[in-house]
């Protein structure tokens, strides 16, 4: 069974002492604490209504009520979310429990399943990736714009930790952001400036109880292993505080670095709504190293639909072959193809420019649609279904294809073509194209949206499918 911690109870986070604390003597969080800490994230909504993901433990409840309160405050409303990982027998338990505890405090609650198998390697990393992936989904699904964190002061110190013993550079060692702007919400973690012990005494002056996940003392987990050294570096002068206070600093230098980026970018990169990139050469290799880097990271990150940016020795690599050379070359990372090739513009005048795209290859996923649905293809792509008239009155006619969204292909190409010839004359370069969405019926290209192709002779759909934009995980700036 998984362990209720009584708020009569003096609890260390993972069974280690807080370094530097006084548990007892910790000053709980009061309302106007809480409002001064969300005041750097103005402005709100009239009414906001905000997510928050707890887990059952001290710090999520804790958040939970705070942030309850604060909502109310403001007019406004707030929703609990629990991803139940499923790696624990108890797991359904922990979180059937806070459910209980935060209902009986007047908040709505869902608990959110990782159904499916589960890696056998990595299993940490991937399971923060379908948390991130469950509650995201869910606030883009309910029209949640606000989704809160409980990351707090010693969550932030064992993170810049961690990035230091990867090496990492400015963008690791500045660790957790306060607020991250995403495609369809934001991310607020608001007590990054917290220490843990004012969490818990907050709980316990409430009289809430809250549940231990036993992993947090498991030593196998390296994240767990730096809790257990913080007393020894605390007495050595690194304490939770110092250390987050590094991080900030870092923080500060990667903003500095990130309004260079993107100066540089409003110059260099024009976007297209095909989702792909076509940057000025020399304006890129124009720029300062660190910069330009940064500016391709960012563009490989966007136009692949992915959550994090290239690894660093291959995005140098790969920079230093785009920008050392007078030939036209064509390489691939992150799931994107770079075409770096030679134009004429008006006068004759040679333009050397990078086309950056989805790579055909790497868009894998098929996807089957149904009505009523908004979906987010290969992480690039934002789709809505609606019900037809014909499908309200008659049902679904299960005789019909299940119609599947997919990349086009080459295959796909070929078909389309054969049937609209003019198709080869399309403005959008030819790596772009076969990487486009489309949709299939069975063996048949229905639609591609971005080429206004329809297929007519298949019939009327019981559904209508609409195309609302490129909307990747990351924006370009």
């Amino acid at each position: 069974m998984f362990r209720v911690i009584a708020t009569s109870h003096v609890h260390f986070p993972g069974g280690f002492p807080l370094s530097g604390q006084d548990v007892t003597a910790a000053v709980p969080l009061k309302s106007g604490d809480f409002s001064t800490l969300m005041r750097v994230f103005r402005p709100f909504e009239p009414r906001p209504r905000m997510a928050v993901a707890v887990s059952g433990g001290c710090d999520s409840m804790a958040l939970a009520l705070l942030a309850h309160d604060w909502a109310r405050g403001c007019g406004g409303g707030t929703v609990a979310l629990s991803v139940d990982h499923q790696l624990r027998p108890q797991s359904e338990a922990e979180a059937r429990q806070t459910g209980r505890w935060l209902k009986a405090r007047g908040m709505t609650h869902h608990i959110l399943p990782w159904t499916g198998g589960k890696p056998k390697r990595g299993i940490q990393a991937a399971a923060r990736e379908a948390r991130y992936r469950l509650l995201f989904n869910w606030c883009r699904r309910h029209g949640v714009l606000h989704l809160l964190l409980a990351h707090h002061l010693e969550d932030q110190a064992e993170t810049f930790l961690l990035r230091l013993s990867r090496g990492s550079g400015v963008d690791g060692l500045a660790a957790m952001a306060a607020l991250s702007e995403h495609s369809a919400l934001r991310l607020l973690r608001p007590l990054l400036s917290v220490p843990k012990a004012r969490l818990a005494a907050t709980l316990r002056v409430r009289n809430q109880e809250w549940v231990e996940d036993p992993s947090n003392r498991d030593l196998t987990y390296s994240r767990v292993r730096l809790r257990a050294l913080m007393p020894d570096l605390a007495r050595e002068g690194l304490d939770a505080a110092r250390l987050a206070a590094t991080a900030d600093l870092m923080a500060r230098t990667r903003q500095a670095l990130a309004e260079d980026v993107a100066e540089l970018l409003s110059l260099a990169a024009e976007i297209y709504p095909q989702g792909y990139v076509i940057l000025d050469h020399a304006a890129m290799a124009a720029a300062g190293k660190e910069v330009s880097l940064r500016a391709l990271s960012r563009v490989l990150t966007c136009v692949g639909g992915r959550t994090y940016p290239p690894r660093s020795a291959r995005l140098v690599r790969l920079h230093g072959e785009l920008f050392s050379t007078e030939e036209n070359l064509a390489r691939t990372l992150h799931g994107c193809r770079l075409v770096l090739a030679r134009e004429k513009r008006a006068g004759g005048a040679l333009f050397k420019t990078l086309l950056v795209c989805r790579e055909a290859a790497a868009a894998k996923e098929r996807m089957v649609l149904m009505s009523g649905m908004r979906v987010v293809w290969d992480g690039r792509f934002m789709f809505e279904t609606s019900r037809t008239r014909k499908e309200n009155q008659s049902g679904t006619d299960k005789r019909k294809p299940v119609p599947i969204l997919a990349r086009l292909g080459r295959q796909g190409w070929s078909r389309i073509v054969g049937r609209m010839p003019e198709l080869r004359d399309s403005v959008i370069p030819w790596p772009v194209r076969i990487s486009l969405p489309a949709l299939w019926w069975g063996k048949k290209v229905a639609a591609v949206p971005h080429l206004d192709y329809v297929d007519e002779t298949l019939g009327q759909p019981l559904f209508t499918v609409h195309l609302l934009g490129f909307c990747p995980a990351n924006s370009l700036v």
